[in-house]
């Protein structure tokens, strides 16, 4: 799924950046090169970014 049509960033590439660490729409944004065009992707990204870091903390959890 497209995420962002201005940068043509899709879901996986913005689950991809918060797993390895961005912590919001502008920070994952950045770590694939690009910059917030028109901001109607942020709530979307937002919830994809939330998403993954409940994940990554469960999964943190479990190892402990």
């Amino acid at each position: 799924m497209i995420v962002c049509v201005c940068n043509a960033i899709r879901e996986d590439e913005v689950r991809a950046a918060a797993r390895q660490g961005a912590p919001c729409p502008r920070s994952a944004y950045k770590s694939l090169g690009c910059d917030v065009q028109c901001g109607s992707c942020l709530p979307c990204a937002r919830e994809i970014i939330d998403e993954e870091r409940v994940q990554l903390l469960s999964v943190g959890a479990r190892a402990a």
